[in-house]
């Protein structure tokens, strides 16, 4: 499946449709059993790796999710990530930055919340808004913007040679989806925290959105940070993707439990006769 998602230097977005399940034949309901199936090695996994980090093991795992506004980002964070011990995961949610961080280096304030070893660092959105907002809205000089392709490139692989681990994933959403999951935000009292009214500008400039992101994975794309586009108008799909994404970087890692310090058969003896 996440072989199928993997992006390029000749990524084109518009030939990727928001409502495939690529190599996932099941539906709905057989995605929710997968999707229930697969927590168990997955937390399985994220505690050897935070156990192995006691060890002095320093292994650790960076989640970077973008995405258009309404594309689940936040379920990722619950139905994936949340489904492992939360003592092994580092949530970062990038906002509008302060007047402090806009006087600093674009990239400080994203080095500052790099996981820990032993931790699944989790980025939702991330500097990519240093050249994907910023670009579309001309935050940033043109020649800015283009500098930072390469100071992006250049972190990463420090990062990586640092032993983290980076999966990029944009969650890929059509526009009639996010228009019609904006309008449930609307018909419903409960969701209307979540509607931003800002939201609808963004979608009448799409096209550039879109072409921001296919630019900026073609730049930075790299098998020590590779970027995956995931089909994401459904949900259940999406979260799926992701997890199998995790379980596969984890495997790869293969983390091990940390051997006793102490004597075990000792520790047994005194323990019966205390």
């Amino acid at each position: 499946m996440t072989d199928l998602m993997r992006a390029g230097a000749d990524l084109d977005l518009s030939a990727i449709d928001p409502r495939s399940t690529p190599g996932f034949d099941g539906g709905k309901a057989e995605g929710a059993a997968a999707l229930a199936e697969g927590v168990d090695e997955l937390s399985s996994l994220q505690e050897r790796l935070y156990a192995a980090s006691r060890a002095g093991h320093l292994p650790r795992v960076l989640l970077v999710l973008q995405a258009m506004d309404t594309a689940g980002k936040g379920g990722i964070v619950r139905h994936v990530v949340g489904a492992v011990d939360p003592q092994g995961v580092q949530l970062a949610s990038f906002k509008k930055p302060t007047a402090e961080e806009l006087a600093e280096h674009f990239l400080a304030r994203i080095e500052r919340r790099l996981p820990a070893p032993g931790m699944i660092g989790v980025f939702d959105r991330s500097h990519y808004e240093d050249v994907l907002i910023a670009r579309v809205r001309a935050l940033a000089e043109p020649e800015v913007i283009e500098r930072r392709y390469g100071e992006i490139r250049d972190f990463e692989r420090r990062v990586a040679d640092g032993g983290t681990r980076i999966v990029k994933v944009m969650l890929h959403l059509s526009p009639d989806e996010q228009k019609a999951r904006l309008a449930e935000r609307l018909d419903r009292p409960d969701k209307h925290w979540k509607y931003n009214p800002g939201d609808v500008d963004e979608r009448l400039l799409w096209p550039d959105y879109m072409a921001a992101y296919q630019r900026a994975i073609a730049e930075t794309d790299a098998d020590h940070a590779p970027w995956y586009v995931v089909p994401a108008d459904r949900k259940w799909f999406a979260r799926l993707a992701v997890q199998r994404l995790l379980t596969e970087v984890l495997r790869d890692l293969d983390p091990h439990w940390p051997t006793a310090d102490f004597d075990v058969e000792a520790e047994k003896a005194r323990l019966a006769a205390s």
